[in-house]
């Protein structure tokens, strides 16, 4: 009889031990998928946030389209947008539209004024001639580069309204420059401007020479 009873208590025994594997390998694995959703969220949410961020620090531009398009008026775009990023903001273009004179893959700058040539107009026999269609109010224009250089924007005391006079730098761009002075102090070289938050190479090589510290 004391040898059944130790035989049933070794065989409870085992049977709990078998139950409390089982149910400490599925709770691990339970915990084990808990984390690894929680560490996707985390993941995704970051992701989320850096692309948030980037938006919000993209530079915008704003341009005026007129002529054979939907909607003439003003818009505002992303930096490096194109001409046909405008005429799809601006509804499209008109059925008259030609497009032999204008390049809808040019890249806008801010100020533009943009005007789509119709098949009506009386100046299209060149081809290709986005030029004749666009008005430029920037620094950079040609009319405007030789006395750039004689004048150039001081970048350690020019106001907002000065620093967005800069070919590529829009209000956001100018406050950033602006709020950088007030953080880090002076700019020592004109190169410094690149440690701006939105400033990379290819924008510094449009303003450095119309720059000075």
């Amino acid at each position: 009889m004391q040898k059944i009873n130790k035989k049933i208590i070794f065989i409870i025994i085992i049977i709990s031990g078998m139950i409390y594997g089982i149910f400490n390998y599925f709770t691990q694995n339970k915990n084990k998928e808990n984390l690894e959703n929680i560490s996707q969220d985390i993941i995704i949410n970051n992701q989320t946030e850096n692309t948030t961020e980037e938006n919000n620090n993209q530079e915008k531009i704003v341009i005026h389209i007129t002529g054979a398009i939907c909607n003439e008026g003003i818009y505002e775009l992303e930096e490096n947008s194109r001409i046909a990023d405008a005429v799809k903001m601006a509804g499209g273009l008109k059925e008259d539209a030609d497009l032999k004179q204008i390049n809808l893959a040019y890249v806008l700058e801010d100020g533009m004024k943009i005007n789509i040539p119709s098949k009506n107009d009386n100046s299209n026999e060149n081809i290709n001639n986005t030029e004749n269609y666009i008005t430029k109010e920037k620094l950079n224009s040609s009319n405007n580069t030789n006395s750039a250089k004689t004048s150039k924007i001081n970048i350690n005391s020019a106001t907002q309204t000065e620093l967005e006079t800069l070919p590529g730098i829009g209000p956001s761009t100018a406050l950033k420059i602006i709020n950088y002075r007030k953080e880090k102090g002076k700019f020592n070289k004109i190169e410094d401007i690149k440690n701006v938050n939105g400033i990379g190479e290819s924008k510094f090589n449009k303003i450095k020479e119309f720059i000075k510290t």
